[in-house]
This record gives C-alpha cells, structure tokens and sequence, in this order.
C-alpha cells in the first residue's frame, strides 16, 4: 500500500513537473514577487473606458487570490474612487516595466475621495482589502503579465 502511494506521487510530480518558461503566463492570471515571496492572482482585465469604469463595483465578495487588473493606453497619472464599490481594495498601482510604485491598502468602500496613483502608471492591480499587508507585498515588488511590454518588463513571461 505505501509503495502504491509513493509510486502514485511519484508519478504526479513527473506529470506535474516543472513548467517550461513563458507558458504560465496568461491574460487570466498576475504573479508577483518581490523579497517576500511570490503569490499568483486569478484577474479580470480593465482595459477599455467602460470595464475601468465599472471596475469591481457592487461586487460583494472576491476569492481571496482574485484579483482586476487594469491597464491603461500609456503610463499617466491616474485616481480611482470607491463609488458603488461594496469590498475593501488593496490598490497596487504599477509602471510600465512592471513595477510597483504605490499601494493603497484597505480602500473604504463607497468613499468618493480619490486615490492617486502618481504618474507613470501604466496598470492598476486591485486585490482584496489587506491582502498586500497580509503577503508582504511592498513597494518595489514586479508584476509578470502578458498585457506589459515583455521586451521591458523587469519580469517578462518568458522567465520563470
């Protein structure tokens, strides 16, 4: 029976095996890292006027490694607001080369007050209220996505 369970986890780790570079990295999910780690976030893309209008509002829940990335047409200054938004944000705002340049953490729901993320900013992560604080994710972190110019990137999708 043990060799039975060992031979079968054997067999998952040579199936599972390590991913070859570059196709791991989809429209449908973020990774970060930075010195405190690494963490993946299943998103949805923003990037056209209407859907980073309408951003995550009147959603009531997200999955805890959820997340909306918003991209821009060129890094700019941009303000995002919490109208009609009913769940606290993290709000990572992020430059051209991946790389995280501000967060806001625990955006009140509802607050009209804007929230700057400086300029050069090229996207916008919005993940759930604390979970910046709860992973370590900091200022100077990078991004890995297709939607960032990977012959820039700090870290493009061709590395693991």
């Amino acid at each position: 029976m043990i060799r039975r369970i060992v031979l079968g986890l054997c067999a998952a780790i040579v199936l599972a095996g390590p991913v070859a570079a570059g196709t791991d990295c989809t429209r449908a999910r973020a990774d970060l890292k930075g010195d405190w780690g690494q963490a993946r976030f299943s998103v949805e893309i923003a990037d056209t006027p209407a859907s980073r209008a309408r951003g995550l509002m009147y959603r009531e829940n997200m999955a805890r490694f959820a997340g909306m990335l918003f991209f821009f047409p060129k890094p700019q200054s941009v303000s995002f607001w919490m109208k009609n938004t009913l769940i606290p944000l993290d709000m990572l705002f992020i430059t051209e080369k991946g790389r995280v340049a501000k967060i806001h953490e625990n955006a009140v729901p509802g607050d009209l007050t804007p929230i700057s993320g400086g300029e050069g900013i090229l996207a916008v992560l919005e993940i759930n209220g604390g979970m910046a604080r709860r992973l370590g994710i900091e200022v100077g972190s990078v991004i890995r996505h297709p939607g960032f110019d990977q012959s820039a990137a700090l870290w493009p999708c061709s590395e693991s």
